[in-house]
């Protein structure tokens, strides 16, 4: 892909929708551009960016919970593995699509495409 980008984040309407303007915005400039989302697994982007017309792969990554509860301490010590899954998966994607940029809009997701972009 010459003409690619990657738009990566999600997690909230306030990260997700503006992703979705810069697309929109990107593909009424070029009709023939290509562009990849990419979420976290389980993230509402899953849902919300396919019925905008676009495509959009996951990466197995979440924040770390700050209330510690037998629940959330599972969940944190699940984190570095979940981290270098997104970090080889972030760079799986790279190689694939090879984008003329990477644009990181906030949210969970956007950490690891973000890191192996910089």
């Amino acid at each position: 892909m010459s003409n690619s980008f990657i738009i990566s984040g999600g997690g909230t309407g306030g990260h997700i929708f503006p992703a979705v303007s810069i697309a929109h915005e990107l593909r009424q400039r070029d009709p023939a551009v290509e562009i990849l989302f990419v979420g976290a697994e389980g993230g509402m982007e899953l849902d919300v960016v396919p019925r905008h017309g676009f495509e959009i792969e996951a990466v197995w990554i979440s924040g770390i919970q700050r209330q510690l509860n037998l629940r959330n301490i599972g969940r944190n010590l699940l984190f570095p593995f979940k981290l270098l899954r997104s970090l080889g998966q972030a760079r799986r994607i790279l190689r694939r699509v090879q984008p003329q940029a990477v644009i990181g809009v906030g949210g969970y997701a956007s950490g690891p495409i973000g890191r192996v972009a910089a």
